[in-house]
């Protein structure tokens, strides 16, 4: 039987080789793996299999898992849509969160980040393909909304994430990451603390990474299909 120790050796190669055929330096791309719907056992293998970065959706279901897992090292990201009167949660429990798209929810989160902890990791989350049902701020608004955030004295400005529409054309892919990585590469010359794309799924991670992604959300390569039947 594949274990989640070999899903990730294989998953590691897929990031190194590439990087590589990208042109980039080893050890550009982060591995953040997935763990939605699955259960805190899953993620000790993650974790003994080498893996840090672990990312939720479903906050009530990620604070359980932070919970029984606080014994172990681990940097949360939280990569699921927020409401307002949820923030606080984030604010004092993750290290990361990957889908701001208001100024009123980073406000909040900033309001609300404990002066004892380190500055929230924030990513802008973008609508790359402006769907009215998706998340996410359309490109031309990025730059403000970025100038607000950067001025929040508990949140640090890390960079973008995007979800484009699911696509098996390559170039439709890589047409839409480069979009957003060009605003990326615009806002580094504004904000100092900018290093961050969040890019690429297991399904399209290799296209993400060819256009400069800098972490990759993998769950289904990691951990296996999911079951949403409980949902």
């Amino acid at each position: 039987m594949i274990s989640i120790a070999d899903n990730i050796n294989s998953v590691s190669l897929r990031i190194q080789n590439a990087t590589k055929s990208a042109g980039r330096q080893a050890g550009e791309v982060a591995l953040l793996a997935v763990s939605k719907t699955k259960p805190s056992e899953a993620i000790r293998a993650a974790y003994a299999a080498g893996l840090r970065d672990f990312g939720e959706n479903y906050l009530q279901e990620a604070l359980q898992k932070i919970q029984e897992l606080s014994d172990l090292s681990i940097q949360w990201h939280f990569i699921g849509p927020l409401q307002s009167n949820k923030t606080r949660q984030v604010a004092e429990h993750f290290h990361w969160i990957h889908t701001v798209d208001r100024l009123k929810i980073a406000t909040r989160l900033s309001e609300q980040r404990p002066e004892n902890m380190p500055l929230l990791n924030v990513c802008i989350q973008v609508n790359i393909d402006e769907e009215d049902s998706k998340s996410g701020v359309p490109l031309d608004e990025v730059k403000s909304l970025a100038a607000d955030i950067a001025k929040l004295p508990r949140l640090c400005l890390r960079g973008l994430m995007c979800i484009p529409n699911p696509s098996h054309d390559q170039s439709t892919l890589a047409e839409s990451f480069r979009k957003v990585a060009a605003v990326a590469e615009d806002l580094k010359s504004r904000h100092n603390t900018i290093d961050t794309l969040s890019m690429g799924m297991s399904q399209d991670m290799e296209v993400a990474i060819a256009e400069g992604s800098t972490i990759v959300r993998i769950g289904t390569a990691i951990f296996g299909e999911r079951d949403y039947s409980g949902r």
